[in-house]
């Protein structure tokens, strides 16, 4: 059985280019808790499980810079445990409550991609 095209278009990944491409999959995998679905080292290629879409990450001899005009957000069902995750790990975290009733953490990942995670 095949499944019915779609009308609109369906996020599959977001891809990632990084020179650090064993630190920054380590990285998603331990301190976000991603679970990595395929690793190819030979190609450094690396998708991981990130909800109903997916995070690839792609190793490159040369990247631009992290980009202040977007950020990854994940919602996470527990806040503080996540936040006790990244303090044993030494990410540094800035938390605020916003007044559409959400709360986040915000981090950058060790290219200085900015990361939201966020409960309602």
């Amino acid at each position: 059985m095949t499944a019915a095209p779609h009308d609109h278009p369906t996020l599959f990944c977001v891809e990632l280019r990084t020179t650090r491409w064993t630190e920054l999959v380590e990285w998603y995998r331990s301190v976000l808790g991603l679970r990595v679905l395929v690793r190819v080292v030979d190609d450094g290629y690396a998708l991981l499980e990130a909800g109903a879409t997916r995070l690839a990450i792609l190793a490159r001899s040369e990247t631009a810079p992290a980009s202040g005009r977007w950020s990854l957000g994940f919602e996470v069902a527990d806040l503080e445990a996540v936040g006790r995750r990244l303090t044993a790990t030494g990410t540094a975290a800035t938390a605020t409550a916003h007044p559409e009733g959400f709360r986040e953490l915000v981090v950058t990942d060790p290219d200085g991609n900015k990361i939201r995670l966020f409960t309602w």
